[in-house]
């Protein structure tokens, strides 16, 4: 894992498309800016887990069904 220091009004770029800005620092919270090509899906890591679980759960139905037949 790579740790950056970044203060507000910063920012860092992974690969030549993506761009992370920090807007602000209020206490312990940190608003983030995101520059991401529209083709890049882009979540909070809850989100993510939870889609990803529900695709999971959609395979395993679907493969279900198709051993029942």
């Amino acid at each position: 894992m790579l740790v950056l220091t970044r203060k507000a009004n910063q920012s860092i770029m992974i690969g030549e498309d993506i761009e992370i800005s920090v807007l602000s620092v209020l206490g312990e919270k940190v608003r983030l800016g995101i520059e991401a090509p529209r083709d890049v899906p882009v979540f909070r890591k809850e989100v993510y887990l939870e889609i990803k679980a529900q695709g999971d759960e959609a395979t395993i139905q679907v493969a279900d069904d198709t051993t029942d037949e």
